[in-house]
C-alpha cells in the first residue's frame, strides 16, 4: 500500500542531500542560504527538510545570469 502512495504522489519535502542533487548546489551553499533566511527549512528530529514550494521560491529569487 505505501509503495502505491509513493508512486502516485509527488514528494512535498526534500532532504538537504536531495536538494543538492536536484539543483546542483552544494551543501555549504544550501546551509548558508538557510542561515541567511533565504531558504526556509523544517526540522523533524535530526533531519532538515526543505518543502517543495520553499525550494521553488528560493530558486526563483536567485539573480539572473547576464
Amino acid at each position: 500500500m505505501e509503495a502505491m502512495i509513493n508512486e502516485n504522489s509527488q514528494k512535498e519535502a526534500f532532504s538537504i542531500s536531495e536538494v543538492c542533487a536536484a539543483v546542483g548546489i552544494g551543501r555549504t551553499k544550501i546551509y548558508e542560504a538557510i542561515a541567511k533566511g533565504q531558504l526556509k527549512a523544517r526540522k523533524v528530529g535530526r533531519r532538515t527538510l526543505i518543502l517543495r514550494d520553499e525550494l521553488r521560491e528560493f530558486l526563483q529569487s536567485l539573480p539572473l545570469s547576464t
